[in-house]
């Protein structure tokens, strides 16, 4: 198992137990990007990523991430499809989505988080076909 894959089982086995506090792994320049969503959007650096990240878990009761597997795409990426479901605080509505986070990696340091509410979104983004999918 790749040092990159390791590192991203760390964050989620945390981010899985509804611990969001560490940013260790995070390169100073990391990038926060929402594709797509009810909020898209792009924050950079520490202080940015970390109020974003913060701003939406703010808007979710009862918010968890379910790892449903983890593939290497290369050398510096790894793509994880996942299952997110909470309740907006303010709606009192349920959500449930089979999304996708996309992590760039390098020496060991995280770089970038690409965060998909629509999974079909992350693959298209890596020309992955569908058959090509690690869910299916």
């Amino acid at each position: 198992m790749s040092e990159n894959l390791d590192l991203v089982r760390s964050i989620h086995a945390a981010w899985e137990r509804g611990d969001f506090s560490s940013a260790a792994w995070a390169d100073p320049e990391i990038e926060l990007v929402f594709a797509d969503g009810p909020d898209p959007g792009t924050w950079k650096g520490l202080d940015e990523v970390t109020e974003g990240w913060r701003g939406f878990l703010s808007t979710w009761e009862d918010w968890h991430v379910e790892v449903e597997k983890y593939r290497e795409i290369d050398n510096e990426q790894v793509l994880v499809p996942i299952r997110l479901w909470g309740r907006g605080k303010t709606s009192g509505l349920d959500m449930s989505a089979r999304a996708a986070n996309l992590y760039t990696l390098h020496s060991g340091m995280l770089l970038k988080i690409v965060l998909y509410w629509d999974r079909d979104g992350a693959f298209a983004d890596l020309g992955l076909a569908p058959e090509d999918s690690p869910d299916s």
